[in-house]
C-alpha cells in the first residue's frame, strides 16, 4: 500500500471539519444528476479544489459522484500542495561557457 493510502485510510473524512475536493474526471458523458450536483459543488472544470464545510447532506453529494471527485481534508490538501512547491522550486541555472578553452586561460 502506497503512503498517500495509509495516511489516507488513518484521516477519517468524517472528523475534519473541511474537505477539499477535487474533480478529477470530465463532466462530458455524464449523468444529467451527477452534473448538477458538480455544479452545486462548484465544480466545473477538470482539476480544480473547492473547500466545502463537512456536513452530511456534502458528504451524500460526495457519495453520489464518488467517481468522478477526489476527497482530502485539510491536513492531506496542505501535504500535497506542499510536495508540489518542492517539486516545482527553482533551481540554481545552469552556467554554460562557449568560449573555447584557450581563449579562458588568456583572458
Amino acid at each position: 500500500m502506497s503512503a498517500f493510502k495509509a495516511f489516507k485510510a488513518q484521516a477519517p473524512v468524517s472528523w475534519s471539519p473541511n474537505l477539499y475536493i477535487t474533480l478529477v474526471r470530465g463532466m462530458p458523458g455524464t449523468r444529467r444528476l451527477h452534473r448538477r450536483t458538480l455544479e452545486a459543488l462548484r465544480l466545473r472544470k477538470c482539476n480544480r479544489t473547492v473547500m466545502q464545510c463537512n456536513t452530511p447532506s456534502l458528504r451524500g453529494m460526495l457519495q453520489q459522484v464518488k467517481r468522478l471527485v477526489v476527497v482530502e481534508t485539510e491536513e492531506m490538501y496542505k501535504a500535497r500542495k506542499e510536495n508540489l512547491a518542492k517539486h516545482q522550486a527553482l533551481r540554481p541555472p545552469l552556467v554554460v561557457n562557449h568560449l573555447p578553452a584557450s581563449a579562458n586561460e588568456s583572458s
